[in-house]
């Protein structure tokens, strides 16, 4: 896909109507990484079909793997794999990629990968990672562009995190499932997708407890089986889509959705004066007056989501009043806010805050995506302009929303690639 490619939006239209969720983005990334632990193929369903999945595959077979693309299914065989160092050119694009070394550690007894890509959105040491995979045992240095993890075999430790980062959290689980003994990981992200992934493994064969909360307890096994697994849904995708509903004033259901891994958001919409129903597996939002606005943090799980910062601020323009969004996760989360602005946004910053004074007319204008999230903002903001937004360098959009052009079409929208 090109760089360049652009998606126009003609907007005010409500949008209204049914979607099915996709499974999650993140946790996809984070199964397709937990195969490198077994010889044997690993089988996933329910598997996003977006860019980062295609990068991911593609880091996996330089590795010496075999990966099977086939729509939602994925399966994976590594068998083969000979290579314990990611090459940099297939790190640069995508940040899960550094998941790659808590399983090749754990197995190869090494590990060797660049600093990850992805989006500019602040800094992501990896010093969650290092300081893990030492606890249990590795030695770890700097080899030229390469982080390099080696240990003939790991042991079980007390790891404490510093900060509750779920793919530093991830990785030093993917590398406790082989080591011998048990080990805890203090402080761990308690993230849905994390959980997940602790599913994943103990479908493996793996011996993992306390997934989904902040105390991970793992008993090391001596090697891991293959399995088939679904991914959850996409709590991201899926909020974005409800947000995108509250801002042209209209009414969309989220069909096999988890509800219970939306609180944060749920909550929020409610007190911007939403209609919110749920089900077990589904969630409908809908406007029946105007949006008031709201004030709130993005933080760890379960706080609102980082990930929903950027449309959450698009939605509340056309809140009425000043809401207020405090970033407490990424730097330069605020992005977006410089191409909301051009768009007629009455939008100021301090430091990680946000300031949005609503409601706004906003118009269809020129715009870039600049990070997945952005990418997101600006489309739902397009939604609710007057006249035709262009949203150029959707490459970045496509990274997190599947078929977005066709889902949006399903809801009432406007929209078509260029």
């Amino acid at each position: 896909m090109s760089q360049q490619e652009q998606l126009a939006i003609v907007g005010g239209r409500p949008l209204r109507g049914r979607l099915r969720a996709s499974g999650s983005k993140n946790a996809a990334l984070y199964a397709l990484a937990a195969a490198l632990l077994t010889a044997e193929p690993v089988r996933l369903h329910n598997v996003p079909e977006i860019r980062d999945i295609g990068e991911m595959g593609r880091l996996i077979e330089s590795l010496g793997g075999e990966v099977t693309i086939e729509g939602g299914d994925v399966t994976l065989d590594a068998s083969g794999v000979t290579e314990t160092v990611a090459a940099p050119e297939r790190v640069v694009a995508l940040r899960a990629s550094f998941l790659v070394m808590g399983p090749l550690l754990a197995r190869f007894g090494e590990a060797g990968c660049p600093s990850p890509g992805g989006d500019a959105i602040g800094v992501r040491p990896v010093d969650v990672h290092l300081t893990g995979f030492r606890a249990l045992g590795a030695d770890v240095a700097r080899e030229g562009q390469n982080f390099v993890a080696r240990a003939p075999r790991l042991e079980g430790s007390r790891v404490f995190l510093d900060y509750p980062s779920v793919l530093g959290t991830v990785n030093v689980l993917f590398a406790a499932t082989l080591a011998r003994g048990t080990t805890t990981i203090v402080n761990a992200a308690a993230e849905p997708e994390v959980e997940m992934a602790g599913d994943l493994l103990n479908a493996m064969g793996a011996r993992v407890s306390g997934h989904g909360s902040n105390r991970i307890t793992v008993g090391g096994v001596e090697s891991l089986h293959g399995t088939e697994f679904s991914i959850i849904p996409d709590r991201i995708e899926g909020g974005t889509f409800l947000l995108a509903g509250l801002a042209t004033g209209g009414d969309v259901e989220l069909e096999g959705a988890e509800p219970t891994h939306m609180d944060s958001l749920l909550t929020k919409l409610r007190e911007a004066g939403a209609r919110v129903e749920v089900s077990d597996h589904s969630v409908r939002a809908c406007v029946d007056g105007p949006l008031r606005a709201v004030q709130l943090q993005a933080v760890p799980y379960p706080g609102f989501p980082t990930d929903l910062h950027a449309p959450m601020a698009a939605a509340l323009t056309q809140a009425e009043g000043i809401s207020i969004i405090h970033e407490r996760v990424f730097e330069n989360r605020l992005l977006y806010v410089g191409e909301l602005r051009t768009m007629g946004g009455r939008i100021t910053t301090g430091g990680q805050s946000v300031i949005i004074e609503g409601a706004t007319r906003l118009v269809g204008s020129p715009v870039r995506a600049l990070d997945v999230r952005a990418a997101a903002a600006v489309v739902i903001a397009g939604l609710a302009a007057e006249g035709e937004t262009v949203v150029r360098d959707i490459v970045h959009l496509k990274r997190g929303y599947p078929r977005i052009e066709e889902r949006l079409e399903a809801l009432g929208a406007e929209v078509h690639a260029r």
